[in-house]
């Protein structure tokens, strides 16, 4: 695996550079396959006193697949390099496990259980009824990341508590096993995607331990989802 380290607005010393490229070894023995992986450090400087920031450690692992990424930030780079591959190994991880149950290594919880339970064991507090009924008749405006930089007068005189990005990808269907694995590679908590079996919206998301959940959306389905989210809310009896 080849392995590149480059610095933007701090040195990259040899010591760094052999201290990532031990630490490195342990990506390269969990996935064998990687055919390199990036190491870019970077420091930000503080704009109101012109004093150096944090660092910043971003690694991408490049192989046959998906990329694999993770970043740390922290006032070392030592220290952001470890947080960073930590995440890294736990991504890689996370992925080769999903593809041993997919071989039938072990078995996962089903899918279908997850689906049809409620957020009553996540820690999910509902927004208030004002702010959804807000969010739905419009009353929130939709801010996209080409309106999202205005100045910091029109910021502070436009202000609101609720801001929403907006964001459109192109999307290929897949399987709910494959929406895991590309969740896993980036580590997030839940992944939107077309279900190729159904050709429905589709969410994954991750529960508590290692269980997973899939929503769907579907007209022709018999629960209806504001109905839903206004029982979990104890908006309706």
């Amino acid at each position: 695996m080849e392995i590149s380290v480059t610095g933007r607005n701090v040195g990259i010393t040899d010591r760094f550079r052999d201290y990532a490229t031990d630490k490195a070894d342990k990506v390269a023995q969990l996935a064998t396959k990687a055919l390199a992986l990036e190491i870019k450090v970077s420091r930000h400087h503080e704009k109101s006193s012109g004093q150096a920031g944090d660092d910043r450690v971003e690694l991408t692992l490049i192989g046959p697949g998906p990329l694999v990424r993770a970043e740390s930030t922290a006032g070392d780079k030592y220290v952001a390099f470890d947080l960073a591959i930590a995440r890294l190994l736990e991504r890689v991880r996370r992925a080769k496990d999903r593809k041993k149950v997919h071989r039938g290594q072990h078995r996962p919880t089903s899918l279908h259980e997850a689906a049809t339970s409620d957020f009553s064991t996540h820690g999910v507090t509902p927004a208030a009824a004002e702010t959804l009924d807000a969010v739905r008749t419009g009353a929130v405006a939709v801010v996209s990341d080409d309106d999202a930089a205005t100045s910091a007068a029109e910021e502070e005189e436009e202000y609101c508590p609720v801001v929403i990005r907006s964001k459109v990808f192109a999307s290929t269907p897949m399987t709910v096993d494959d929406a895991l694995y590309y969740m896993e590679l980036v580590g997030h908590d839940f992944y939107l995607f077309i279900d190729s079996e159904t050709d429905r919206p589709s969410v994954v998301y991750r529960r508590k331990g290692w269980d997973y959940g899939v929503i769907g959306l579907d007209q022709s389905a018999p629960e209806l989802q504001e109905v839903a989210t206004a029982l979990r809310a104890g908006l309706a009896g």
